[in-house]
């Protein structure tokens, strides 16, 4: 699946936030969104995915124009994965997941066999079946966060879109989720737009990168490309250095802030 912006624009009233926006993500591809508090990261996921309409662009799947697709048809090939901020209701791992089938569900329809199988099967694949009957109430963030990949896994997606999906979590489960991400691409052919904080985090999963910049410009290109230190400076207003390595035969990059300018 092709998943593509053309020239999207949006703002409130007298205030754009979005200015010809324009990036395209393929097949297993990895692309991350980042800028600076405000730029509008959240914003552009939800008008891309038409939660938000676009004051003028638009958004493709597969050269189809979304507005012109069946709603239950796009969110069977896109899943939206929401920060995890906690759950409002007691719902177990295995129910939370299982919610993830609404799209194939008729709209009195309750989840059968079939859909249970595939969130134990989703669960299964990213390694969170022994949380199969823990409240989400009870989870910490970065359960929770698994959860929720897992119930989107559930529609066999084309592209799964993550809003900060390792934010407030600790060393240990962003790689986590880092690592899901990698592996969702790389075994399962699984797209991925990822909204992001972190530099590093987009060097270390990402093919493509898009970053907003304050002033209402964007750049979009190769990962490695767009995150350099000159970017770094104009889009977060911070002199970084960002250092390459390699350890046990595998390359890394970090991206370090020196002070600000």
């Amino acid at each position: 699946m092709i998943f593509r912006v053309e020239n999207g624009c949006f703002g409130y009233k007298e205030k754009q936030i979005l200015k010809s926006i324009s990036f395209t993500v393929g097949d297993g591809e990895v692309l991350s969104v980042l800028g600076s508090n405000g730029v509008g990261k959240t914003t552009l996921l939800k008008c891309m995915m038409g939660l938000l309409k676009w004051n003028s662009g638009h958004s493709y799947v597969d050269d189809q124009e979304i507005s012109q697709m069946k709603h239950k048809d796009f969110w069977k090939k896109i899943a939206y994965v929401p920060q995890a901020k906690g759950a409002a209701f007691g719902y177990s791992a295995l129910d939370m997941v299982t919610l993830g089938r609404s799209a194939h569900l008729g709209t009195f329809a309750q989840p059968g066999k079939e859909d249970r199988k595939a969130a134990e099967e989703a669960m299964e694949e990213i390694g969170v079946t022994y949380l199969r009957d823990k409240l989400c109430t009870e989870m910490s963030g970065g359960e929770l966060q698994m959860v929720l990949i897992a119930r989107a896994l559930t529609i066999f997606p084309s592209m799964l879109v993550l809003d900060e999906p390792e934010s407030n979590l600790d060393f240990k489960n962003q790689l986590i989720i880092l690592e899901t991400i990698q592996k969702l691409s790389k075994n399962r052919g699984i797209s991925a737009i990822v909204n992001t904080h972190y530099p590093e985090h987009a060097l270390k999963i990402s093919d493509k990168a898009l970053l907003l910049n304050q002033d209402g410009t964007n750049i979009f290109g190769d990962a490695a490309e767009v995150i350099n230190v000159e970017n770094m400076r104009h889009s977060f207003s911070v002199q970084v250095h960002i250092n390459q390595f390699s350890v046990d035969g595998r390359e890394y990059r970090s991206v370090v802030p020196l002070h600000l300018v």
